[in-house]
């Protein structure tokens, strides 16, 4: 992406309030044609209507899978983007290559040639505009969402909830997971049937398996009791095994027999025990990585993944942060209106590393404390954060505030204003002035970055 472009200024997406998501986007439909290299002939299209990005790489679960060993399992994605593709590279090993130039992400209009390993792929454009008729709802289940790279996956979890293949649900942490499976489940034929979540992370190693499949009274020291495990405890029902590449690889094969048979063996017992339950998975890992590197079965994860989603994270769900914001508020007692508009615009700015769950961290701050920065809690004493060798900074700018007598509240915005006023005039300074690498180091978007220069240059 050009060091120039704060935001797609044709993005798919626009800001949803609640109750009202609008029902249609217009966007462009493009081909990718593979015209070098082992695939030579394959198409695929990168239509607006899919629930989300296409993957390329010679994993079977991506999209477009590609013979070519010298492109990794899951190389990269594309998705419309208005009336362009965004191409994303995954961290693959050998790059990616537009035009013979590497990107780690572009915004494509057709007529590019892209080179993933030795593979070479023509991007086309077939049409300049396609309304995509999306839904109005501005939730799923648990899942609260009206932005269009929400909305767009409805119609997909809808199909994902009534049947009962295994689902492999993708995010970064705090994306909400847990509560889309929820929601699946619920949707679901087997709603009436129990919904048991399993945290990989949330178990001591020793006591996984017992944790999974149970064990016999006398398993091992402590075991003063038979005890049902998760699979049992969910039969007829659903079992969501959350952080599932956190399983550790001796575990990994006694996970996938249970699946495939359908069977589980309590730890110290003998019977085998018949299960019938449906399986989703969650994790916020790149599985295809985690197979390349050895970590994760192959067999396992094709197991998992008989279909994917992928919940993208909030900095990338235009819209979404308003809604969630008042909607917190309105869960923990205040009026929605409560927020200023001044902080929900600060907010939209944000990068929100933790995403849904950083957010209503956020606003639980707001409402007890009138906390209005988001970049984490401020605890420490306020001169440390002024650096000293800074123009009006450290011990005299925080004594020259301090002696104004302000209110508590009016004195530590003071504060906060200067220290932000600093911080961007040193980052950016040890980034040579290019915003783009001054945002990206320091977790600060860049519109807001761009505004707080802009304030300490007039």
């Amino acid at each position: 992406m050009s060091p120039d472009d704060d935001e797609p200024t044709d993005a798919r997406s626009t800001a949803v309030a609640p109750g009202h998501a609008t029902s249609a986007t217009v966007a462009a439909t493009f081909q990718l044609s593979v015209v070098g290299g082992p695939d030579t002939g394959r198409t695929i299209i990168v239509s607006p209507s899919r629930p989300s990005a296409l993957l390329i790489g010679f994993s079977g679960s991506c999209d477009l899978k590609l013979v070519d060993r010298h492109v990794s399992r899951r190389h990269a994605a594309v998705d419309v983007a208005g009336s362009r593709v965004a191409l994303t590279d995954l961290g693959s090993t050998n790059g990616t290559f537009v035009n013979d130039i590497a990107v780690t992400g572009a915004f494509l209009r057709g007529g590019e040639r892209v080179r993933v390993g030795e593979t070479t792929i023509d991007v086309v454009q077939l049409d300049s505009a396609t309304v995509v008729h999306l839904p109005t709802e501005t939730s799923y289940g648990r899942v609260i969402g009206g932005s269009a790279e929400m909305r767009r996956l409805y119609p997909l979890c809808d199909k994902l909830a009534v049947a009962s293949i295994a689902v492999l649900i993708e995010g970064e942490t705090g994306t909400g997971k847990e509560l889309l499976a929820e929601s699946l489940h619920e949707k679901g034929p087997r709603a009436s049937a129990p919904f048991v979540v399993f945290d990989c992370t949330a178990v001591s190693r020793g006591l996984v398996e017992s944790e999974l499949f149970g064990h016999e009274r006398g398993a091992f020291t402590g075991a003063v009791a038979t005890r049902k495990g998760v699979f049992e405890q969910a039969h007829g029902g659903t079992l969501l095994i959350d952080e599932i590449g956190d399983l550790e690889t001796s575990l990994q094969p006694k996970l996938l027999r249970a699946l495939e048979r359908s069977e589980i063996r309590r730890v110290g017992g003998d019977a085998l025990i018949r299960v019938d339950v449906r399986v989703l998975s969650a994790t916020r890992r790149n599985l295809d990585h985690e197979v390349q590197a050895g970590r994760f079965r192959d067999d396992l994860f094709h197991r998992l993944a008989v279909a994917r989603i992928a919940l993208p994270p909030l900095r990338q769900r235009r819209g979404d942060v308003g809604l969630l914001a008042r909607m917190f508020a309105r869960q923990l007692g205040a009026p929605g209106q409560t927020l200023p508009e001044s902080v929900l615009m600060r907010w939209e700015d944000y990068t929100w590393p933790g995403n849904v769950r950083e957010l209503r961290n956020a606003v639980m701050r707001y409402l007890a404390l009138g906390e209005v920065d988001v970049g984490g809690d401020i605890e420490e004493p306020l001169p440390s954060f002024a650096p000293t060798n800074a123009p009006g900074a450290g011990e005299g700018a925080l004594e020259a505030v301090l002696g104004m007598h302000l209110p508590y509240s009016t004195a530590r915005q003071r504060v906060l204003v200067e220290f932000e006023r600093q911080y961007v005039t040193r980052v950016l300074a040890e980034h040579g002035g290019n915003v783009l690498r001054a945002a990206a180091a320091s977790g600060i978007a860049r519109r807001h970055l761009q505004r707080v220069r802009a304030r300490s240059q007039k």
